[in-house]
């Protein structure tokens, strides 16, 4: 590698206050298809011309092999300058640095070898991404040869940023704030939505609780942060494809939970269905380090994403509001992954607001969504408010249902109890009292008399030659005639006076009034009987009845009362029937029939 040589390249001039706005490598690149060359050979390509101007915006695009750069660096400076040679991204693999020194004749001899499976304490600089740190002589220039290996097939972008030590330093500091505050927020949002997950109850809580949780470790990874802090020893490529998978897997199952596409949108559910296969194919991909496959996952996987604005839009178009601030959350992320595959695809620069951006989209997303999120929840607020309300509404209605019925039950059950007693005080076929029910208030009217001063008569009735009329003209013509016998005498006495059916033929009345004034009323009542006419098919049916009176004197019970008007019947129905007979003990002891022909109030002779 001795002798002469010339290197068309013009030297970046570099001073103390480097901040990494100047770049190296993109104006003289070979690559290498087999990334097998050594120094050596790479050399020869540099001599022989083979180095040339990249023609893309940065990146090489998604090729096999090593990339080579070519620059010089010169120091304007008039004292020693140390420097920070910076990767500009983090998928690189390995870097290799050499530098030769004054004169074209001279050697390149490594000045650094750095692996992203070595020991991130190997690094000569604490930083995520691969730097070297090379020192210039004043007025001093130097030219750099630098191996990018992207092992199989990655992109690559074959160019270093140019810091002086302190503005690397606080550049560096300043993008782990940046980072921490998105990966603090993204946490906070987590952690909001798994406490409203416990409150709730709602599963696509705490599927967004993992989705938050998945974010932060993925992003950490593929950025370099988890290597610099975490696992700082044996780290390897897969896991930041691990991390991606994980963090897709998780994204698609919130997604199916929170626009409920299994049963909203089932034909469209395959869909995300295929991108959790898909998810699941890089992670077995990465765990297994088969390199081709996981950038196949990944690429599919980033073709499936518009999909899901696709489904958020149809889930907006039937109503689900949540689903339009959705879609514009998906959108934002779609945007930041977009510009990155066309950072990687070499149409657009790569910078920092670019490098930045997929991760900053990613945080602007879960705002997005969390605010989706609390839309679902509001609605689901008040979808329990209404259902409450509705709850209540029916639960007031089922009470004054229930009330009308407990009233309309209530009433039907004291008409049936009225029903019911009277039907314990009535007589079934005449209608009036029975004779449980006559001495009940017979007794309490000679009490109430009684206590008046009023008298108190009663008066006992018997048809006459009644079972001749049962066997001569049947059962139906004899209850026709105990009704019409109960209806005259009913029509015929006041609403005061107890009248009662007290078996087969017999009845008993009880007035208050006087011994002329009650037999005057019982001559009355059996003239009104004689004349009840009974239609059959034999001819009219007549007949008479016997009436025996009973008036009390010295605070005579019922049962006297009753006593005596019933032998005064006796002696009625002995003397020829049709008659009505006064109970009168005589002296010598002959019961006394009275004189009809005697006006009201006054004694029978």
């Amino acid at each position: 590698m001795s002798g002469p040589a010339v290197y068309a390249v013009s030297a970046v001039e570099v001073g103390a206050g480097e901040e990494g706005s100047q770049r190296t490598g993109q104006g003289s690149v070979w690559h290498d298809p087999s990334g097998k060359a050594d120094l050596s050979a790479a050399v020869d390509a540099l001599r022989s011309g083979e180095f040339t101007p990249l023609t893309s915006a940065g990146s090489t695009g998604l090729k096999k092999g090593s990339y080579w750069s070519y620059f010089e660096l010169q120091n304007t400076e008039a004292h020693n300058l140390p420097l920070r040679l910076e990767y500009v991204d983090h998928q690189l693999i390995r870097l290799r640095a050499y530098s030769r020194g004054e004169g074209d004749g001279s050697e390149f001899q490594k000045i650094a070898d750095q692996a992203m499976g070595e020991p991130f304490a190997r690094r000569p600089v604490f930083h995520n991404r691969f730097v070297v740190p090379v020192e210039l002589a004043a007025g001093a220039s130097r030219g750099f040869l630098a191996r990018f290996d992207s092992e199989e097939a990655g992109f690559v972008f074959p160019s270093m940023r140019i810091w002086s030590p302190d503005a690397l330093s606080k550049s560096h500091t300043g993008e782990t704030a940046v980072l921490a505050f998105l990966f603090g927020g993204i946490a906070l949002i987590s952690l909001f939505s798994l406490i409203v997950g416990v409150t709730t109850g709602d599963s696509s809580f705490f599927a967004y609780f993992v989705y938050g949780i998945s974010k932060i470790i993925a992003w950490g990874t593929i950025l370099g942060f988890t290597h610099q802090y975490v696992v700082q020893n044996h780290f390897h490529w897969s896991y930041m494809s691990a991390a991606g998978a994980i963090s897709i897997f998780c994204g698609v199952v919130f997604d199916r939970l929170f626009l409920q596409t299994r049963k909203c949108t089932p034909r469209l559910d395959y869909i995300l269905l295929l991108m959790m296969l898909n998810a699941a194919v890089l992670l077995v991909s990465a765990l297994l380090q088969i390199k081709q496959v996981a950038l196949i996952s990944i690429t599919l996987a980033l073709l499936f994403y518009p999909v899901m604005t696709f489904i958020a839009l149809v889930r907006w178009r039937q109503g689900s509001s949540e689903a339009a601030v959705f879609a514009i959350g998906w959108t934002l992320l779609l945007s930041g992954l977009f510009y990155q595959a066309l950072r990687d695809l070499g149409l657009v620069e790569h910078n920092l607001l670019n490098y930045y951006l997929p991760p900053l989209s990613s945080f602007v997303e879960m705002v997005t969504i969390m605010a989706a999120m609390g839309i679902k929840l509001r609605r689901v607020r008040l979808q329990g408010l209404e259902s409450e309300r509705q709850y209540r509404r029916h639960l007031e209605q089922s009470k004054v249902k229930l009330e009308g019925l407990v009233r309309a039950r209530t009433e039907e059950l004291e008409k049936a109890k009225q029903q019911a007693e009277m039907e314990a005080r009535t007589d079934p076929l005449t209608g009036i009292r029975n004779r449980r029910s006559f001495l009940a208030e017979a007794e309490l009217c000679i009490k109430r008399a009684y206590r008046k001063g009023e008298p108190v008569s009663l008066l006992m009735f018997d048809i006459d030659h009644f079972k001749s009329i049962n066997d001569n003209h049947g059962h139906g013509i004899g209850d026709e005639a105990l009704r019409q016998f109960s209806y005259t005498i009913q029509d015929k006495i006041r609403e005061t006076d107890i009248f009662g059916r007290l078996g087969g033929e017999e009845f008993a009345l009880l007035i208050t009034e006087t011994k002329p004034d009650a037999l005057h009323t019982a001559e009355r009542l059996r003239d009104n009987i004689a004349g009840i006419r009974l239609p059959c098919p034999e001819g009219t049916v007549q007949f008479t009845s016997s009436i025996g009176v009973a008036c009390a004197h010295q605070a005579q019970t019922l049962e006297q009362l009753m006593r005596e008007a019933d032998e005064a019947l006796y002696s009625a129905k002995q003397r020829g029937r049709d008659q009505v007979v006064e109970y009168r003990q005589s002296l010598s002891g002959e019961l006394v029939t009275p004189d009809v022909s005697t006006e009201p109030g006054m004694e029978p002779a």
